[in-house]
């Protein structure tokens, strides 16, 4: 009998011939029989769809169909994991349908609706133009086709935006270097957002700046700073005669004659040039990447801390923000922060005698 005949044994009497071709009738018509039910599988509707994909699959493992008829089952079954949302799947299924018939328009139609899900855009425009080859006025490819280009052009734009957002970090990043400016972790986030250093074109770098009344736990912000302008312009501007005093201060201490600005020193750790690139890039486009295309020229963060609590040093009015900011025990906290402290308010003892403290900011 050919059924008990070797693997890869020929048959040689007529006998064994026709039991072959029974056999194979057999195997035919089952694989014909699963692929129907599968098919009413799929018309019942989701709860049917795994019963589907077995009689699919049991259909393939007949091998008992041509190339055209097994296309036909791999695209039926890549169509119900469309439907399930098994794309890679589905997509392994539509390739191997293309393999036995690619002229199969459904086929190649699932394959792209497969890439494109999995954001494949290279394989979906591939298919999407041999679907196009093989049925020229096909709506559904053409609307795919369209979704396909309009994706790369978002992908293409959105590279552009990447690799501007990483250029801007790492000019920054040299420009803090040349200018021995040591950056640590942002702080007061909650009153600043993730407001940025910026370089102009003339390589001239803009910072915002956080003012703090230490007093009163209020706040202000100088949005563009000129490193190149020195403290006394904007306080002139910012507390000129002409000026509303500030609501709090009911006391009027706080007059441009009466103020003074200093920065806290001796305290931070300096971030590593990746964590500033990190920091740069945080709220961008390019915030997403893991790896930066520079060397880490750092150890292990280092850092200016006494150990003594916090040191006050007034900052010179007639100084550039650049000179201050420079200065070699000064760790800026991601955007340069002063303190604004009057001298005709009582609080100005407590602070120059260091019996105040900054609150912790986690």
């Amino acid at each position: 009998m050919a059924l008990w005949m070797e693997a890869g044994s020929e048959p040689k009497t007529n006998e064994e011939i026709i039991d072959l071709q029974a056999i194979s009738a057999i195997k035919h018509s089952a694989a014909i029989e699963l692929k129907d039910k599968g098919n009413e599988y799929v018309k019942k509707g989701k709860k049917h769809y795994s019963d589907a994909i077995d009689c699919y699959t049991r259909a393939i493992n007949q091998k008992a169909l041509n190339d055209s008829e097994s296309s036909l089952l791999y695209s039926n079954r890549a169509h119900v994991n469309l439907l399930l949302g098994n794309y890679r799947r589905a997509l392994q299924d539509a390739e191997e349908a293309v393999k036995l018939s690619p002229t199969n328009v459904k086929a190649l139609y699932r394959a792209v609706k497969a890439s494109l899900s999995l954001n494949q855009l290279d394989e979906a425009k591939s298919y999407c133009e041999k679907g196009l080859q093989q049925s020229q006025d096909n709506e559904e490819l053409k609307k795919l086709s369209s979704q396909i280009n309009t994706k790369i052009s978002e992908n293409e734009q959105r590279e552009i935006e990447v690799s501007k957002a990483l250029a801007l970090a790492k000019g920054l990043v040299s420009a803090f270097e040349d200018r021995q400016v040591k950056i640590g972790k942002a702080m007061y986030q909650e009153l600043t957002g993730i407001k940025k250093p910026m370089l102009d074109k003339n390589n001239i770098l803009h910072w915002p700046v956080l003012l703090l009344y230490a007093e009163v736990k209020s706040s202000d912000i100088i949005e563009d700073f000129c490193e190149t302008d020195m403290f006394s312009v904007h306080l002139d501007m910012m507390f000129s005669e002409s000026s509303p005093p500030l609501p709090w201060d009911t006391k009027n201490a706080y007059t441009r004659d009466a103020l003074e600005l200093y920065y806290e020193a001796d305290s931070g750790v300096c971030l590593s040039k990746k964590e500033i690139l990190r920091c740069l890039l945080d709220g961008t486009a390019a915030s997403h990447l893991e790896k930066f295309g520079v060397e880490e020229t750092d150890a292990a963060p280092s850092s200016v801390a006494s150990g003594n609590g916090p040191k006050w040093v007034r900052a010179n009015e007639r100084r550039t923000l650049h000179d201050i900011l420079k200065s070699p025990d000064i760790v800026v906290p991601g955007i340069p922060v002063f303190y604004v402290i009057s001298k005709k308010s009582s609080f100005y003892k407590d602070f120059k005698s260091g019996n105040w403290a900054p609150p912790n900011i986690a």
